[in-house]
């Protein structure tokens, strides 16, 4: 129709010679529209001449509002008729066959929303968004039909109807032009995996084009981190099997020469600081490997020392010089000053439910600061480590004056509350049940709310707790516990005891890596289920005992991070006294150390120790104030299987001291990294002793050690880990255990 209305108002007069003015505008077909609404539209106007181009290009026009699905301009004597079809209303969108991909996911993607007017054009284009969703996940034979069902008003429901097809899966991975690196050395550094029975778990053997490109990244920064500066990724390419259900991909690369560092200099441009000044803090050494990492960590190392010295506009550069013939690499840090910036405001985006202050009292800048790069990142840190978030993104935008930095935060919010139900098994404690119910950011303030409930053998706790991490608006962490506990020593010290009471919790930063703690505990222990053949020590703790105590905590910690540390160390000393209006008077104190050294990629090395001592104030301690060997601490060792224990019942005591020292190395196994899969050799030695009571009792303080090797797996139901221990320095009286098994504890 609007073709036949082009030509004829091209080759032939639209309207009657009779007259050349319009006197009236009739429109005709409007439903929802009103007729000012089209004549606001037309570029021809009542008492305008007729003119056949401005009909055209008010034709155009009104096609261009997305309004109609037909019109058409006639003359009517001296009327101009315009008679549109109104595209109809979306009433209801609804997406049928979809099982991979939920309603939500796809509603989010499609630009069409109900009470918006349908277009043929805008449908094809969602139509083209909902492929690229399957495609991006591995479908690339989903196909998408929409369907339009005719409702009265001029209304419809828009129904997508999806044939999701099967995944398209990476059957083979090759790689071309590599030389010093195998294809499956290569394999284990990129995300996409070839596929596998194994892989069920995972989307990483399917095929998706975007993690081809973060592929690439990938191997640039493996061959980088080696030493390789030249190396390229000339091509990724992805080809479809023969059966079309498959993929080949083929990375095709240029490895290029491996460099080694050469000379490294320091150059600074600041008065009142000397190159020795900033030298210890370089950990490059001529003739290493060549690795961008290690120059990253040096210039945020230096910066960090100018910065300690009142540096506060500091511009550290790295500049390097290739040396082709020799295949090395010389550095020169150019220390001078940076430009002189200053915050101008803080922007947080996309925090629904978090309230802004929750973020930015984490931050080590407040407007009107001078800019720093080394607190900027460690404020993205400290706000990473509320774990409130999914992403977090801190970026430097231009501010609205020369030397002014607007600083913006972008975070995506994630679920933070669970409901956890779980089960497993722990050597000391048997199989076990758990119930956690937690909010770890109640109302969006930050505050933390939990009731964990966990039933086992040998053993159970409930626990309710409540933690608020400003208190007073002030960096002062408080909270309060209530907490029943039980456990059954029957099989090393033949005896139960229960624990009922609350605490009330205070903690605050001395400095950045300095924080000190306070508690105070009042709960009631029950010493209970001593058989007649028990030791008379045991039999001696019988009954019920109040206990008031004072805790206090001081923690130094340095590591890299607070879940799974790398690198660093932490230093921690904990004082407990018993006695005021309890019946229990004893001072408690231990120590703890742990040191973690990065020795390859992933391969980690920890030393840790831990020591302790106990007193009592003038009453006698109690079996349960005691110290016991941890079989976590000496693995190959039951728990409390060192240490003073009755020659006659083999009961163990508890001693009055206490350490302990491990040495573990922790390491990826290659063909089961990605499932999750890593193992550790290690070596535990301790003691345990001291005792005031007499009688037929081992006690000889005697040094313990053992070795062994063991397995974790985070598989999808918790933790898993198997560690087989052999002694190597006991005494006859001890008790040996030589596996140690944890699933799904959190005990």
């Amino acid at each position: 129709m609007v073709l036949a209305l082009f030509l004829l108002l091209n080759t032939s007069p639209v309207f009657p010679q009779s007259s050349n003015v319009v006197r009236d505008i009739v429109v005709e077909g409007i439903q929802r529209i009103e007729p000012d609404t089209v004549r606001s539209y037309l570029l021809i106007q009542e008492g305008d001449a007729f003119d056949s181009k401005r009909v055209d290009r008010s034709l155009k026009s009104l096609f261009a509002t997305g309004l109609f699905d037909d019109v058409s301009i006639t003359q009517r004597g001296d009327s101009l008729v315009i008679n549109v079809v109104e595209n109809p209303i979306i009433n209801r969108i609804a997406f049928e066959g979809n099982v991979a991909l939920s309603d939500e996911s796809l509603k989010a993607e499609v630009t069409l929303k109900p009470r918006v007017i349908y277009t043929r054009s805008t449908v094809q284009n969602d139509v083209e968004r909902i492929l690229n969703i399957y495609r991006r996940t591995g479908r690339f034979g989903a196909t998408v039909e929409p369907k339009v069902i005719t409702l009265e008003q001029n209304r419809i429901d828009l129904v997508f109807e999806i044939d999701e097809g099967v995944e398209t899966e990476i059957e083979r991975i090759r790689f071309v032009g590599n030389k010093d690196y195998s294809d499956s050395r290569l394999r284990e550094e990129i995300r996409t995996k070839e596929s596998a029975w194994y892989r069920f778990l995972s989307s990483d053997d399917t095929f998706d084009p975007e993690r081809l490109n973060f592929d690439r990244e990938l191997l640039r920064q493996f061959y980088l981190h080696e030493g390789y500066a030249d190396f390229k990724v000339q091509s990724a390419v992805a080809e479809l099997t023969p059966d079309r259900k498959d993929f080949f991909v083929t990375f095709t690369v240029d490895e290029g020469d491996r460099y080694q560092f050469g000379k490294i200099d320091i150059v600074v441009r600041l008065r009142d600081l000397a190159v020795e000044d900033l030298s210890a803090a370089l950990e490059i050494r001529s003739g290493d490997w060549y690795d961008s990492r290690v120059v990253d960590s040096a210039v945020n190392a230096i910066s960090d020392v100018v910065g300690a010295r009142g540096f506060a506009f500091v511009d550290v550069y790295p500049r390097v010089v290739r040396n082709q013939e020799e295949k090395t690499i010389n550095l020169t840090f150019e220390v001078g000053e940076g430009p002189r910036v200053f915050i101008e405001r803080i922007e947080i985006v996309g925090n629904v439910r978090t309230l802004g202050k929750v973020i930015r009292r984490e931050f080590r800048l407040v407007e009107g600061d001078a800019f720093s790069t080394t607190k900027l990142e460690r404020s993205r840190q400290r706000i990473q480590n509320l774990n409130y978030f999914e992403s977090v993104s801190v970026e430097e935008e231009a501010g609205s004056a020369a030397g002014m930095a607007v600083i913006k935060v972008k975070v995506t919010e994630k679920s933070t509350g669970s409901i956890a139900i779980g089960g497993g098994y722990s050597t000391d404690k048997g199989a076990l049940a758990d119930l956690t119910i937690a909010e770890n950011n109640l109302l969006g303030r930050g505050q933390r709310l939990s009731l964990n409930t966990t039933l086992a053998l040998k053993g159970s706790q409930i626990d309710l707790s409540y933690t608020e991490p400003y208190f007073l608006d002030r960096e002062i962490l408080s909270g309060i516990d209530i907490f029943r506990t039980t456990k059954d020593n029957q099989d090393s010290s033949s005896f139960d005891n229960s624990s009922l009471g609350g605490a009330l919790r205070i903690g605050y930063p001395v400095t950045e890596d300095l924080s000190q703690a306070w508690k105070y505990e009042l709960k009631q222990t029950e010493v209970t289920g001593i058989p007649a053949n028990a030791s008379a020590v045991v039999k001696a703790s019988a009954g019920k005992v109040n206990i008031s105590e004072v805790k206090h905590t001081i923690t130094y910690d340095k590591r890299n991070n607070l879940l799974v540390p790398t690198d660093g160390y932490v230093v921690r000393a904990v004082t407990d006294v018993a006695g005021g209006i309890g019946d229990s008077q004893y001072m408690r104190n231990q120590v703890s150390v742990a040191q973690y050294y990065p020795i390859y990629d992933q391969w980690v090395l920890s030393l840790s120790g831990k020591a302790g001592y106990i007193f009592d104030l003038g009453k006698p301690l109690s079996i349960s104030d005691r110290f016991y060997s941890s079989d976590s601490h000496l693995r190959g060792f039951e728990n409390a299987g060192i240490g003073p224990r009755d020659r006659a019942t083999e009961d163990a005591l508890g001693g009055e001291w206490s350490y302990a020292a491990s040495a573990e190395l922790n390491f990826p196994i290659r063909f089961l990294k990605e499932v999750g899969v890593s193992g550790r050799f290690f070596t535990d030695m301790g003691s345990n002793g001291g005792i005031d009571e007499i009688g037929e009792i081992d006690d000889v303080g005697s040094l313990r050690a053992s070795f062994g090797a063991g397995l974790s797996y985070a598989s999808p139901f918790g933790l898993i880990g198997i560690d087989v221990g052999f002694p190597v320095l006991s005494e006859d009286f001890d008790k040996t255990q030589t596996f140690r098994v944890n699933f799904g504890t959190r005990f």
